[in-house]
């Protein structure tokens, strides 16, 4: 008996100690379990668009794609990525999203980061990149660029601006229905597109009439998307249907109709008009509101330049550095070279992190880099106050009661807190008008309000929509929502109300009010008002103004030097490219406005980003391909630099915001690129500077400390000749991120013109440096080249960039500059 018992309790501890294994190795697991992402791979051999042949120069067709031996190429390209995969990786560890076969070969897959270390020990991988998501970079500028009355003028009138150009564009997708896109049955297309092939995918809100003649094609890309989040049925439509916004309004600056009314809250703010209003669009919707990934972007960028569009437009992307690679060679930056060796026009936004100097996320010479800048349109707002005095502020709405002439009582908001209420008395209360519950009814209702700006403004918990939302719930008249001595000046951007109100961004006109509030108000000695006496009337702030100096760098804008690494260090090429107007833009907006509940039901609205100055460039980059229909991309992209404009309306260099509020500086060339896009001299340029695929190649090639291999394994391309330096790749402009004793560098440029034209040469030397030019003039005729031989010495190791400026002025009038961007390092 006691023998049994004894076993008895043998097999129990047995039992248990197994027991407690299993469930630490099933706790563990299960903790430590891998979490799934998505990579990007290259694979090695040319995928189908330039298989078989060595493609020299932008834009050359290597072979049809839908030819037979394509198609085979393509099925054994996507057949080798499937052997790669089930040979090498755990079977239902991963999930293949896409095959790239055209522009580059490769696959994106579901994985574990584990199995993704496998792939880049397989035969035939050649780069394996973890997907790091992409965001959005988030009327009157065609006047203010001069374009109907110069450019379009050319053209045969906005009636034909852009015709037989198609844009394509990357993005959260479109909106069909809106006028903007609307196809013009009494002005039908006329121009030959034969070159494009897209298709019309349908879905949730888009049928197949979406694809209007306006539209020409319309697909969407959601593998990445849907590998990696759960989609909300209600805002991340299987279909191009634009449901945030940002990819109609995108559209629509670069390509939307002529003369569209744009009508706010029962407003009439004027009519807009995109860039190239006779343009076709192509839609490729690769960003949700829920998430963006670079997978569904570079799928999307593959199949615009397999369709054929001429021109790409991404005010999407990474919004940060690759961390295990140089910029130049991210998956991403791979894909846009090869669109643009395949003849696309490729423009990005340079990204929202101003005003810090590196932080532009646009960084290779075979994209244009654009950055943002405001225009003379202003929507000045007004406070008259009941003693005569009128502050000024900001703020997209009507006046109050009798056109803003008729003074109502004013109330300081934290005077109007109930009394009684059972609420936290925090500043998100009692000071910031975000809680209606908050206040009095009696004391508020019917009269201005002023809001402060408090903590939860400062820490982002608080926001100007809940006051327009305490004003309509609770009756105000109007609000004033003013700064506060406590945290200093704050940024008030325009935006519509639909209710009376103002923003007073600055402390000292938030002085005056409550200096004049303050004598007009009588207190008990407990401190509670017991009489109001303080009357205001706020004015009408939907008129717009055209006064001021004019472009300034916005201060999201991000900046230069462009860098090579994830460190920061400088590279030879001038980023941003150029400056386009990207603050307050009107252009067009989804209804269903996903990402903006407060712009829900509007068709229009007023942004600001990089993601607005882009499509500008693209549009204006159409009208230049229109003009100058055999150009390529580098050759337009040449143009837009080198007559771009670094003065502003008032004739001095063009102002960049600063860090502090209301601060601004000169800009140079890593605020501005090469100044302001000036269409009308983009279009007769004079000369050009242009640069293939090859260039690129030997670009890469020579950079300082480059493993050749990596660049094979990016590009399939092998350095079989490199640049005596990065900064003799033959763009328009001239960045030496280290110049130590001297350097010579040179410049081809082609006269792109009927005559000949002579050029006499002129340069402004950065400071540190001496510049000299040879020859100093030249005479050259149509389609000839000419090389301009540049020598940099340094006579004083400044420490930090400086910047100057070759100048080619032509007999003809044509002006051409090259912007010079050095570091002197030392004088030996």
């Amino acid at each position: 008996m006691i023998m049994a018992t004894k076993v008895d309790r043998s097999a129990s501890s047995r039992y248990y100690a197994l027991l407690i294994t299993i469930l630490v190795f099933v706790f563990v697991g299960t903790c430590c379990a891998e979490e799934r992402s998505v990579y990007l791979v290259i694979m090695e051999e040319q995928p189908v668009a330039f298989h078989g042949s060595h493609l020299s120069h932008e834009g050359r067709k290597v072979l049809p794609l839908d030819s037979e031996v394509s198609k085979a190429h393509a099925k054994h390209l996507v057949d080798s990525h499937d052997q790669l995969l089930r040979s090498n990786l755990e079977t239902g560890s991963y999930n293949k999203l896409y095959s790239f076969k055209h522009i580059v070969n490769g696959f994106s897959v579901h994985t574990t980061p584990s199995q993704a270390n496998k792939l880049k020990a397989a035969p035939g991988v050649k780069l394996v990149e973890k997907d790091r998501g992409a965001k959005l970079m988030t009327t009157y500028t065609p006047q203010f660029l001069g374009l109907p009355q110069e450019v379009w003028a050319k053209e045969g009138g906005e009636k034909k601006a852009g015709e037989g150009i198609v844009i394509g564009f990357v993005d959260t997708g479109i909106t069909p229905k809106h006028p903007s896109f609307s196809y013009d049955h009494l002005n039908p297309f006329t121009s030959n597109i034969s070159h494009f092939s897209g298709a019309c995918e349908t879905g949730p809100r888009f049928p197949s009439s979406s694809c209007n003649g306006k539209i020409v094609s319309a697909r969407y890309f959601s593998a990445g998307a849907q590998a990696i989040a759960t989609l909300n049925t209600s805002m991340d439509f299987l279909s191009p249907f634009d449901a945030a916004g940002h990819g109609s309004h995108v559209a629509s600056i670069a390509a939307g109709n002529d003369g569209v009314p744009v009508i706010v809250d029962g407003f009439y703010y004027g009519r807009a008009s995109g860039m190239a209003p006779r343009a076709r669009i192509a839609v490729y919707k690769a960003i949700y509101p829920t998430v963006g990934t670079i997978t569904d972007v570079v799928a999307a960028i593959e199949q615009a330049t397999v369709d054929g569009v001429d021109m790409l437009t991404l005010s999407v992307g990474p919004d940060e550095p690759p961390e295990d690679t140089i910029t130049f060679l991210s998956v991403f930056d791979v894909f846009m070279l090869f669109a643009r060796r395949a003849g696309v026009f490729v423009a990005q936004a340079a990204g929202n992190h101003g005003p810090d100097f590196s932080t532009v996320v646009s960084y290779s010479p075979w994209s244009v880099g654009v950055a943002a800048c405001s225009t003379d349109r202003r929507y000045p707002g007004s406070l008259l106050l009941g003693n005569g005095l009128k502050v000024g502020g900001v703020g997209l709405s009507g006046p109050t009661f009798g056109d803003g002439k008729f003074l109502c009582k004013l109330v300081l908001a934290k005077d109007a807190v109930r009394v009684n209420g059972a609420f936290p008395r925090t500043p998100a209360y009692v000071e910031e008008c975000q809680y209606p519950e908050a206040l009095d009814p009696t004391l508020v209702r019917g009269r201005i309000v002023i809001c402060v700006f408090s903590s939860g403004f400062y820490n982002g918990t608080s926001n100007i929509y809940a006051i327009i939302d305490t004003a309509r719930t609770l009756g105000f008249m109007g609000f004033a929502f003013v700064a506060n001595p406590a945290y200093g000046d704050f940024i008030a951007e325009p935006i519509p109300f639909d209710v009376s109100g103002i923003m007073i961004p600055k402390v000292a006109d938030a002085q005056i009010i409550s200096q004049y509030y303050e004598q007009n108000i009588q207190r008990d000695e407990r401190g509670f008002v017991t009489q109001y006496c303080s009357k205001a009337a706020i004015g009408e702030g939907r008129v717009a103004s055209f006064v001021g100096q004019a472009p300034t760098v916005s201060r999201f804008s991000s900046r230069g030097p462009d860098f090579v690494d994830v460190n920061r260090n400088p590279a030879d090429v001038l980023k941003p490219d150029i400056l386009a107007p990207g603050h307050q833009i009107w252009a067009a907006w989804s209804p269903h406005s996903a990402l903006d509940p407060t712009l829900n039901g509007y068709h229009f609205a007023l942004l600001s980003g990089t993601s607005m100055a882009t499509p500008h460039i693209v549009g204006i980059a159409a009208l230049i391909k229109q003009y100058n229909p055999s150009w390529t991309p580098s050759m337009i992209a040449s143009a837009i630099s080198t007559t771009a404009i670094k003065y502003d309306n008032y004739g001095e260099l063009i102002l960049a915001e600063g860090s502090n509020l209301n601060s601004h500086y000169p800009s140079t060339n890593f605020d501005r690129g090469a100044g302001l896009v000036n269409p009308d001299r983009a279009v007769d340029p004079g000369l050009i500077l242009s640069s293939d695929f090859e260039d690129h190649i030997n670009f890469l090639c020579s950079l300082p400390g480059i493993d050749w291999s990596v660049i094979n394994a990016a590009t399939g391309a092998r350095c079989n000749r490199s640049l005596s330096h990065p900064a003799n790749l033959n763009l328009p402009s001239v960045t030496i991120s280290t110049l130590r004793s001297s350097l010579t560098v040179k410049r081809s440029l082609k006269n792109v013109g009927s005559r000949p034209e002579t050029y006499t040469c002129s340069v402004i030397s950065p400071n540190g440096t001496v510049v000299n030019l040879s020859p100093t003039w030249f005479r050259i005729a149509p389609q000839e080249t000419q090389d301009i031989v540049i020598q940099f010495r340094v006579i004083q190791a400044v420490g930090e960039f400086s910047f100057g400026e070759i100048v080619l002025t032509g007999s003809l009038n044509h002006i051409v500059r090259l912007p010079l961007s050095v570091l002197p390092i030392s004088t030996s």
